[in-house]
């Protein structure tokens, strides 16, 4: 195999973006039978299974490969018509990015208000866990992402953004109601909040003020919105860590509690996005970087 013929790589782009063959048919303008030859003979030179028939249908590991490699081509494309001054007329640049709720719903949307709109950009912001988001951009669904993890995801660079620092809090009811004594005997089998199955964040904070004999407690109340998570623990249901952002109005105004004032958990967050020369992307980049710089903490 010397080369991936481009018209079947933006086929199977069009397939895992539309979901299906007959949708991808529709989008690309040809027989759904067109695009299922298409997506065999890119098989058949890669030697490759690239699809999984689900529905909707899933690119194989290897797939994630070629879909990132499509995703890729598309946005140079798309740039070189930029530089050239020959548009193709489809709308302003698209970019997809992957950041986890709470720096969503603190810090990082001015960062995107930084970027300049000359020529206009798109933001498609897919939600996920910090610790997940990497995922997403070895899937090729996203050509950058506000993530915990300092590896980089294969083709991509990395940049360490600082220190996103969470507080451990409660209503004042709820402490009074549960936690008497020191949170290292009452925290554990306390009601807690939690964003989703994968938040895994009040459990390190318990592990770490037991020495790791105890996770938070059984009764967990998921709540899959920052601002509804916040809302969650001032009204009562449980304690939960809060970003800094978050809970300091809560703790100036009487509403919330801090559970252990010495103790805050600091999460590292990176920005991992593609080896690739974008002006689009390079500004976006520069002006998270520029917002992390103000709204996160330095690492000691």
């Amino acid at each position: 195999m010397d080369e991936l013929p481009l018209d079947q790589v933006r086929t199977l782009l069009a397939v895992v973006d539309e979901g299906t063959f007959d949708a991808a048919a529709a989008v690309l303008h040809v027989t759904p039978s067109a695009v299922s030859q298409r997506v065999k003979a890119l098989e058949q030179r890669t030697g490759r299974v690239l699809l999984m028939r689900t529905k909707p249908v899933r690119p194989t590991e290897s797939g994630q490969v070629v879909v990132r490699f499509a995703r890729q081509l598309a946005r140079l494309e798309r740039d070189a018509r930029s530089e050239l001054g020959i548009g193709d007329g489809e709308g302003p640049a698209r970019l997809p990015i992957a950041v986890n709720a709470d720096s969503l719903a603190t810090w990082f949307l001015p960062a995107l208000g930084r970027v300049p709109q000359d020529p206009p950009v798109c933001f498609e912001l897919y939600r996920e866990d910090e610790s997940r988001t990497t995922e997403l951009l070895r899937e090729g669904q996203v050509m950058a992402a506000v993530t915990s993890s300092p590896d980089p995801v294969a083709g991509c660079s990395v940049r360490r953004l600082g220190l996103a620092r969470y507080l451990a809090v409660a209503s004042p009811a709820f402490v009074e109601r549960h936690l008497g004594g020191s949170p290292e005997r009452d925290l554990p089998p306390a009601p807690v909040i939690v964003f989703d199955r994968s938040d895994d964040l009040q459990d390190a904070f318990v592990r770490g003020l037991t020495g790791g004999r105890s996770g938070a407690g059984p009764v967990r109340h998921r709540v899959p919105a920052s601002e509804g998570f916040r809302d969650a623990v001032t009204a009562g249901l449980g304690w939960g860590l809060l970003p800094e952002p978050q809970a300091l109005p809560g703790l100036r105004s009487g509403a919330l509690t801090a559970l252990a004032p010495d103790r805050p958990l600091d999460v590292a967050l990176y920005w991992q996005q593609w080896k690739l020369h974008s002006p689009a992307l390079s500004a976006v980049a520069g002006a998270v970087a520029a917002e992390a710089a103000v709204a996160l903490r330095s690492a000691p």
